[in-house]
């Protein structure tokens, strides 16, 4: 473990303390840890240098907007390849949210986010991306390689 030391003026550490009561952390090494983390991965993603990631994008959609729900299906067919997960919940009446955990190539996730809340009828779309080392390889549960014809399952692992 490496330590270093900053200097904040009052204010600022005054500020800085309420938001690490506010999110909970047991000292500031943890927060600024976190804080770390966050700015590289923006870094690594602004800069294109993660060329895989793992991400979550959630949305609100109408389910009574025409064909909606079933052109939402139809992408995630589609992309089954980065599609890891989905939660569905209804909200209302009329609103439901869904959360869809992707992994794979950064440029794809992307592309899909992107097709996905531009549909008629997507609102409040995010998309939260993480780099991640994405280990494609046919590897059984020991580290062994296996066969094109073997399941396999694929190992993601954050950046930071």
């Amino acid at each position: 473990m490496e330590r270093f030391t900053i200097s904040l003026d009052e204010k600022l550490a005054k500020e800085f303390d309420r938001l690490i009561r506010e999110r909970g952390y047991d000292n500031r090494s943890e927060a600024v840890r976190d804080i770390l983390r966050e700015k590289l991965e923006a870094s690594r993603l602004a800069r294109e240098e993660a060329p895989d990631c793992i991400a979550a994008l959630s949305y609100i959609y109408n389910h009574h907007e025409r064909d909606l729900a079933e052109r939402l299906t139809a992408q995630s067919h589609a992309h089954h390849d980065l599609t890891v997960s989905t939660m569905h919940a209804h909200l209302d009446h009329d609103n439901c949210l869904e959360t869809v955990i992707l992994r794979g190539p950064t440029a794809a996730v992307r592309a899909f986010a992107d097709s996905v809340t531009a549909e008629r009828g997507v609102r409040h779309g995010a998309l939260n991306l993480i780099p991640a080392d994405v280990n494609a390889g046919r590897k059984h549960h020991h580290g062994h390689h296996h066969g094109p014809d073997h399941p396999y399952h694929v190992h993601s692992r954050p950046k930071s």
